[in-house]
């Protein structure tokens, strides 16, 4: 299908309901593949649950964790899918097979992931109240420098992963390179006098140098990153949109750019609700109001259509535009008539030559003889990058579906080979068949065959585990305990356990408490 003719002349952004999916589970998160074929939704019971979006149909269920999973993420050709959930444990999956490549533990939960955009083999690790921990996939890992103490971090790659931002409760932005972590560039966002304001989320547009903060003051500002990077180190650029519901004063709970950058989509905390603004004007184009009463958790814009997945009540909403049955486009003389209207006909409107038609002399060279290029496959531009030429032939745009057949009862065989099925019970040259059809020998055959599968499939299936040790920082109400704990020859408190226990410094139990009870403000 050519998506260049998919855009609309009109408005570009979703208008109404387009249905649900139901995951069987209750969804918690969601992420989209590059090219947008692919929805990767997390489940509250440790499921991954990989719908094709084009047929809206489940292509496969990966059983990730046992707990919730809260953050997922593609790599760039979509081949994996990293996975975080709230037993502080991150994963590696390989798509198409369903196995798990590797898996990390960290001493302390995780609020997000992140791939790097161009590399497979590094990623972004968020911890709660750590630093942000870029990774690879090795094991080896490293912590991003902290600024003004503070340990509420939210950090992500920007557009082609030559940077890094990470944003912190104090309102600074810093600005790392991704190769060194050298600091280039940062600011500090303020409501307009002294005051600083939390940093929740930073968002980088597909298309576009833009990218939108999320701040506790309930506005949502767009800046360009060149004009970041040209003020450098203590700057002070200016936002080039702001935007906000001066009426109800809404705190957004997720924010994203549309595929082509054009639109901004802010999700509502306190209900399901979607507001669109268009990023060039900053007007509000279109508010999505869903069932009352739900809370919205999550909310992804499709990379190449007009459409937007939100999930409240453990369903994915989907949001699309509506499609208007248009036939002049099949029949550019057709017309749609409300009534029955007589009608005149031609007196050569049946004629197999029309004599009163004017002949038209053609002047000019004949251009039958010109060649058509109907072999060369020009590549799409929204599946391209600005500095590419190509498409990625190795992406992965579908799954292959392995329809489930259930065995029958009863298994009719032919005489030609002496055995005959009646019922339950029959026999084969002499032989009781068994109730799977088959003969004692070939029974006990195949289970000796299963077996060794069974042995193949555990070894294949076994998977890589990483410890990450990183300090952890416990709240402030565990900050009496630290009194009463054993420290080294240096001072430090005693190292974390990397089985997932935190030992004298949190225990697992309170860090899953903490998690929960974690308010997004």
């Amino acid at each position: 299908m050519n998506l260049e003719l998919l855009e609309s002349f009109g408005q570009n952004y979703p208008e109404d309901f387009d249905g649900a999916l139901d995951c069987v589970s209750i969804a918690v998160t969601c992420a989209f593949n590059r090219q947008g074929t692919l929805l990767a939704v997390g489940c509250n019971d440790g499921r991954v649950v990989v719908w094709d979006f084009l047929t809206r149909g489940i292509a496969k269920i990966i059983n990730a964790h046992v707990h919730p999973v809260c953050s997922l993420s593609w790599n760039r050709n979509g081949h994996k899918l990293l996975s975080a959930a709230t037993d502080n444990t991150v994963s590696v999956w390989d798509v198409l097979s369903g196995e798990n490549d590797r898996t990390y533990r960290f001493p302390s939960p995780v609020l997000k992931v992140q791939f790097h955009p161009r590399s497979s083999n590094q990623f972004l690790v968020c911890p709660l109240k750590h630093a942000a921990v870029l990774m690879n996939t090795s094991g080896s890992h490293q912590v991003i420098p902290l600024d003004d103490n503070d340990l509420n971090i939210i950090a992500t790659f920007d557009r082609r992963g030559k940077y890094i931002y990470t944003g912190n409760a104090k309102g600074r932005i810093l600005v790392f390179k991704t190769e060194n972590l050298e600091l280039v560039a940062s600011f500090r966002v303020t409501t307009g006098t002294l005051n600083t304001t939390a940093i929740k989320s930073i968002e980088f547009a597909r298309r576009g140098e833009c990218f939108l903060v999320n701040s506790a003051d309930r506005i949502i500002r767009v800046y360009e990153s060149r004009e970041v990077l040209t003020c450098g180190k203590d700057g002070e650029p200016e936002p080039i949109q702001k935007l906000q519901d001066l009426v109800n004063k809404t705190l957004w709970k997720k924010c994203c750019f549309s595929g082509d950058g054009e639109y901004i989509v802010a999700g509502s905390a306190r209900q399901h609700s979607l507001y669109i603004w268009e990023k060039s004007v900053g007007n509000l184009v279109k508010i999505l109001h869903g069932t009352k009463g739900e809370l919205l958790l999550d909310v992804v814009w499709h990379p190449v259509r007009p459409i937007i997945a939100s999930i409240s009540s453990g369903l994915v909403s989907i949001w699309a535009q509506n499609q208007v049955e248009n036939w002049s486009a099949f029949a550019p003389d057709f017309k749609e008539l409300d009534e029955n209207v007589e009608y005149d006909e031609r007196e050569s409107e049946f004629d197999l030559e029309d004599e009163d038609k004017e002949k038209v002399d053609t002047k000019g060279p004949d251009q039958e003889d010109t060649e058509v290029d109907v072999t060369t496959v020009e590549p799409i531009q929204a599946f391209v990058s600005s500095d590419e030429e190509d498409e990625d032939l190795d992406a992965l745009m579908y799954l292959p579906v392995s329809p489930e057949v259930d065995e029958p009862e009863e298994v009719w065989q032919g005489t030609g080979d002496g055995a005959v099925r009646v019922g339950l019970h029959a026999t084969a040259g002499g032989q009781k068949l068994q109730d799977d059809g088959m003969t004692p020998a070939a029974a006990e055959k195949k289970r000796s065959h299963s077996n060794t599968d069974q042995l193949a499939s555990s070894k294949k299936k076994k998977m890589k585990a990483f410890d990450i040790l990183v300090t952890v920082f416990p709240c402030e109400e565990e900050c009496r305990q630290l009194k009463n704990q054993k420290v080294n020859s240096t001072g430090i408190p005693q190292a974390v356990s990397l089985s997932g226990r935190v030992g004298n410094v949190m225990s697992s139990s309170r860090m899953a408490a903490v998690f929960a009870g974690q308010v997004f403000i």
